[in-house]
């Protein structure tokens, strides 16, 4: 009993001793903390409605505000350490040493960061264009500094990491996209008529864009039909949609006008017999 009272009388000398050397002290750096946090967060807020009225990329101004909030903390950090009485000197020297090793087991994480850097400050693709990388396609909805966020049409999310897309080849469709579409019509039809009236029909969808003129021409003369080109320009969002709504709006008006749609066929001749010639489905033939 008397031993246990010995360390119960050493622990509370210990503690009121501490607390009189350091007390102070460490409430005097929980102070600084917060109120350099409550500092940080106010010009952080003043920072982004100030840049808000700027001509800057979004992921420009969350860079600023976050650098500007991480310099006023560390600041804060220091000036309560130096509070509590740690010797900056060497507290920054250890630091730097254990950088070193930090930046070694994070060199795909500081990679991601300087690519993000890089494609911000560089721009080679904004916020709401298509883009396409490593047979990966979407429209971008988020630049980070470690990773860039790209939506399908399926509404599905793909995060690319920018190591990954800075030094690649990227294909940049902005945010319009032109349609590769390709109507067949027979060789007794009016191609002049056919190509007419598909022009009149992308002028008639809402989707197509009516300032740049769309491509419709022959393109191929087939086996069996003479193949239509038809090329209009629409909003990347509206790609699936308009290709489907104008295929569908051909095929009713061909069917009106009685423009033929061939489907493949071939002729068989026989040379020693009197069958006639006749002409069946290539489907048709084994």
């Amino acid at each position: 009993m008397e031993k246990t009272a010995a360390e119960l009388d050493s622990a509370k000398n210990f503690i009121t001793h501490y607390y009189f050397v350091y007390g102070n002290k460490v409430i005097g750096a929980v102070i600084i903390l917060l109120a350099g946090g409550l500092v940080a967060r106010w010009l952080g807020k003043f920072m982004q409605r100030w840049l808000d009225g700027k001509q800057l990329e979004p992921p420009v101004k969350t860079l600023i505000v976050r650098v500007l909030r991480l310099l006023i903390f560390c600041l804060t950090l220091v000036i309560a350490l130096d509070e509590f009485g740690v010797p900056i000197t060497t507290l920054v020297a250890g630091i730097s040493v254990a950088g070193v090793g930090i930046g070694l087991a994070m060199q795909g994480v500081l990679g991601n960061l300087v690519a993000g850097l890089t494609i911000i400050f560089t721009k080679p693709f904004r916020v709401t264009e298509y883009i396409e990388i490593h047979g990966i396609h979407g429209t971008v909805t988020q630049i980070e500094l470690f990773s860039t966020t790209l939506v399908h049409a399926d509404r599905s999310r793909v995060i690319i990491p920018n190591r990954k897309i800075v030094g690649e080849i990227l294909h940049n469709y902005g945010t319009i996209r032109q349609l590769d579409l390709t109507v067949g019509v027979s060789y007794s039809a009016n191609v002049t008529e056919a190509i007419a009236l598909i022009r009149d029909i992308l002028k008639q969808n809402p989707r197509v864009l009516k300032e740049m003129v769309p491509g419709v021409g022959v393109s191929l003369l087939g086996d069996s039909s003479i193949n239509i080109a038809v090329k209009p320009w629409v909003a990347a969002a509206d790609y699936g949609a308009a290709q489907a709504e104008i295929y569908q709006t051909i095929l009713d008006q061909f069917r009106t006008r009685q423009i033929e749609i061939p489907f493949p066929q071939r002729e068989i001749r026989l040379l020693n017999g009197d069958v006639p010639p006749a002409r069946v489905p290539a489907a048709g033939l084994h």
